[in-house]
């Protein structure tokens, strides 16, 4: 299984090396039986020699990734054309058990194309001497060229037991690393999940307008737009066109979790087209110097630029989002039940017009989960939100039908609004996989029955293997809600990370091969009919060219029209067109996209 891998001359043999054999490596059996319960693998990707060549240059843009049970762990940086590229970086992963092998693929990066395979190695852990570093020396190897000198990559490693650790904080501090829409709730579960409310408080801010700001533009004025940011949320807001003095009139709410308030960040931008958007200026608001449960003016001086933005700004106390057990259930105790009844009594049809319901969510149990670690086995937990309200329940390890027995209640504020479940797979290391997801319209909503609900894609376009049973009830004031209809969405203001879809731009890469080959090709084709090079063709030409000239007609464009797509027929029947080979590029483009978004990419 390990593709030449030597250790250096004078070390002693591994603990547990199979002295019948002369190959490195050990059986199963021959590890040793008291299992830690963990491992800490240490891994120095030091540099690679001799790679093979793989651009036109004759030169590699390297890089490489690590794989344990068919998972990958780390992807390295790029270096750019060099063949004995240097990257002396350091990884740590924690694992189960050291019986599958480390798999190491080394890549040529080609921009918006499929990048070149180099070659791959793997080492075999068992193999590995405990609590020692080893310097291993792997030989690229591809399995269709087993004769190719493909290179060599260096590593440092070292393998050594370790205590296995449940606290939610170390398990999740850098799985989440690269989504910003649940960082803050994965990093203070931990602190959080035993007691009632996820977050302390509501800040309602409503731009109003700015006042004589920086003129960026070459005619003397600025396409102005505010950028918000409170810890992970952020808001911007719309641009206006041509003016030093915007009138926005926006309104969106960011919600608290420090009990002191925090620090919003305001940033002022003049948008540019084709080209980088140029500073305005900056602004701060202390959250912690503002009385709660009143409305603040607020006239903000910009720092570092011209003008000042003017605010209104509202910090309320919250109760409209808790978590618990199913021994804490609001509705189930009849005299809170009543009094939210009370609340959501036709009545009170006109007080508050923002709260227009309540939502009690069950989140009981999950069965026949999709299996996600090596073990064969998953650590699901939940994520419930609805609109810009998510909450997470614990995580439950090493089990494929977890209960969780949580209670989860929002405070509607439309009662078009969807309800999403997702399930994830907790990895200590790295973003946590996708399990399934299931999203229900609250009006569907049958109060009081539980249901097993089939978890679906992503796009929840078909399903996934496992089911959630949830248990929901939903109370809303009818007038409210029908007001409320009539206003606009809410917006979400927590956004996901953008990024580059290699996908999206191959295909927009061929459409665009294919626009100016068609044009290249009819240019030669006249350009010969021109030249004589066939004297019938010319002259079949030349006889068409006099015909339509003398007959010419207005309904003949759309003729020559439809003797294309009578032509791209013909292509496609005689098997002469190449749109299967590109659809065949861009689906193992996409398989690739689809394994880059489960991996935490570095």
């Amino acid at each position: 299984m390990l593709d030449s891998c030597k250790l250096k001359t004078g070390e002693t043999l591994p603990f547990g090396y199979n002295k019948r054999t002369n190959t490195i490596g050990t059986s199963n059996a021959d590890f040793p039986l008291a299992d830690p319960g963990m491992y800490q693998l240490d891994i120095t990707l030091k540099r690679g020699q001799n790679l093979a060549a793989r651009d036109r240059g004759g030169s590699s843009d390297p890089y490489v990734k690590f794989k344990i049970g068919g998972k990958e762990v780390f992807r390295s940086k790029t270096i750019h054309k060099n063949l004995n590229p240097v990257w002396e970086e350091k990884i740590c992963i924690l694992i189960d058990h050291p019986r599958e092998p480390l798999y190491i693929k080394v890549f040529d990066y080609d921009f918006g194309l499929q990048d070149d395979f180099i070659g791959s190695a793997f080492l075999d852990l068992m193999s590995l001497e405990l609590n020692r570093s080893t310097d291993i020396n792997l030989t690229l190897k591809d399995p269709h060229y087993p004769d190719h000198d493909l290179g060599t990559i260096l590593l440092s490693v070292l393998l050594a037991p370790k205590e296995e650790q449940r606290e939610v904080t170390m398990l999740m501090r850098k799985s989440w690393k690269r989504s910003s829409k649940f960082q803050p709730q994965s990093l203070r579960l931990s602190d959080m999940h035993r007691k009632s409310q996820l977050w302390r408080g509501i800040v309602s801010i409503t731009l109003i307008e700015g006042c004589e700001l920086k003129a960026m533009d070459a005619n003397g004025l600025s396409d102005p737009y505010v950028k918000f940011r409170l810890g992970h949320q952020k808001y911007k807001s719309k641009i206006v066109p041509k003016t030093l003095n915007p009138q926005w009139r926006e309104q969106f709410d960011f919600h608290l979790y420090e009990e002191r308030g925090g620090i919003i960040d305001i940033t002022v931008w003049d948008k540019d087209a084709g080209k980088r958007d140029d500073f305005i200026g900056r602004c701060q608001v202390d959250l912690s110097t503002l009385s709660r449960e009143q409305t603040h003016k607020l006239e903000l001086q910009l720092v570092e630029g011209e003008g000042w933005l003017v605010l209104l700004v509202t910090l309320t106390a919250s109760a409209a989002v808790s978590i618990s057990d199913l021994s804490v259930n609001s509705l189930e105790d009849q005299k809170e039940r009543d009094e939210i009844l009370k609340r959501y009594n036709t009545m009170r049809m006109f007080h508050n017009m923002k709260d227009v319901g309540f939502l009690q969510v069950k989140v009981i149990r999950a069965e026949a989960l999709m299996a996600a670690d090596v073990t064969g086995k998953s650590d699901p937990f939940c994520v419930v939100e609805l609109n810009n309200d998510r909450l997470l329940t614990h995580t439950v390890y090493k089990n494929l039908n977890p209960e969780w027995n949580k209670v989860f209640t929002f405070n509607i504020k439309d009662i078009h609004s969807v309800l999403e479940v997702t399930v994830y797979d907790e990895d200590r290391d790295r973003s946590a996989d996708f399990l399934g997801k299931v999203a229900i319209p609250l009006l569907s909503i049958q109060n009081g029955e539980q249901k097993a609900y089939v978890l679906k894609n992503k796009q929840l376009t078909g399903p996934t293997k496992g089911v959630i049973y949830l248990e929901i009830d939903v109370i809303f004031n009818a007038v409210k809600a029908s007001i409320r209809t009539l206003m606009p969405k809410e917006q979400k203001y927590i956004e996901e990370e953008n990024r580059l879809s290699k996908q999206l731009l191959l295909r927009n890469f061929i459409r665009m091969k294919r626009c100016v080959m068609v044009l290249i090709n009819a240019a030669y084709y006249v350009n010969s009919c021109f030249d004589w090079d066939s004297p019938q063709r010319s002259l079949a030409a030349f006889v068409l060219f006099l015909f339509v000239v003398w007959n010419f007609e207005l309904y003949m464009i759309p003729l020559a029209l439809l003797l294309l797509l009578a032509w791209n027929y013909f292509l496609i029947l005689s098997g002469k067109d190449n749109t299967q080979h590109d659809t065949v590029v861009e689906d193992m483009l996409e398989d690739e996209e689809e394994e880059d978004d489960r991996d935490d990419k570095i």
